[in-house]
């Protein structure tokens, strides 16, 4: 496993497991200790999907010490507001049956989310959060807040894949010293994504999978990637990739599949925040 050391020193895996839309409690169990088994200690979950309580149980059954695990949660809008966010914080942390969380982040940017932030800066300070940081949040509100918070973050999860790589965005994050993190690293199979071809040349090249080859070309430019699978098979093939590296020939090739757009939703549609916001009311 590779790492990423975050602007406070803490130590992130570059690759980690992320279980969106796993509703089902067992289904996700069983994920999450299937990932475990193939080496994953990067666990990325959230309040709103609701799986906690799942990622919870699956690492108390593991075996494994708390202290090789990374753990991730978000607050989300509902839970916004200093005095909001922190009791959900601790309900999180009870749900997950832990003391201390590796990373929380403010899950979208609406509702009173600064005064979400000063409550993770305090359980922060306190101990009980690791690293704190954001999600979703594009350049203009990262760089609002970051200028006006004491605790710069120490990520910012937003989509990123090889339709949407996310130049300007990480070049602000550089900037300002925050690690850029990716959902939704192979874009949910839009665009025809595991056929593409451009990637099937590569990964022919390479013994390799589309898949293995898009997650590569993240990881190379120091972007974490969280790839969600309920497949263990495919679970096993997404941690396989430490083991060859994409040459500049390579990267300038999938560098040209950057339409700079969004596959899921913009921030800048009044519709689409509207029904953001809702959801999980």
């Amino acid at each position: 496993m590779e790492y990423v050391t975050l602007n406070n020193g803490v130590k992130m895996p570059i690759l980690g497991y992320g279980v969106y839309q796993i509703r089902d409690q067992e289904e996700c169990e069983r994920c999450v200790l299937d990932a475990i088994s193939v080496g994953y200690r990067s666990i990325d979950t959230a309040q709103v999907y609701q799986n906690e309580i799942a990622v919870g149980h699956a690492i108390e059954k593991s075996g494994v010490p708390r202290e090789e695990f990374f753990i991730t949660t978000k607050v989300w809008i509902s839970n916004a507001g200093y005095d909001k966010a922190k009791a959900s914080i601790q309900e999180s942390m009870d749900k997950l049956q832990l003391d201390y969380l590796d990373l929380v982040l403010i899950h979208q940017p609406f509702n009173d989310y600064y005064g979400t932030y000063r409550s993770m800066e305090e359980l922060y300070k306190a101990g009980k959060i690791r690293a704190i940081g954001l999600s979703n949040f594009y350049p203009d509100r990262y760089i609002d807040l970051v200028e006006f918070t004491e605790i710069v973050p120490a990520v910012n999860q937003v989509e990123t894949h090889v339709f949407n790589q996310q130049v300007k965005a990480h070049e602000f994050m550089k900037k300002y010293n925050t690690q850029i993190e990716s959902w939704g690293p192979f874009a949910e199979g839009k665009n025809n994504f595991f056929t593409n071809p451009v990637l099937q040349e590569i990964a022919d090249k390479y013994n390799k999978s589309t898949a293995q080859v898009a997650l590569r070309f993240l990881i190379q430019r120091d972007v974490v990637v969280i790839p969600k699978t309920v497949n263990k098979s495919r679970m096993e093939e997404n941690f396989n990739v430490f083991d060859f590296q994409l040459t500049a020939g390579d990267m300038d090739k999938i560098a040209v599949l950057d339409t700079g757009e969004s596959l899921f939703f913009s921030h800048y549609d009044p519709q689409t925040v509207e029904y953001i916001i809702n959801l999980g009311k």
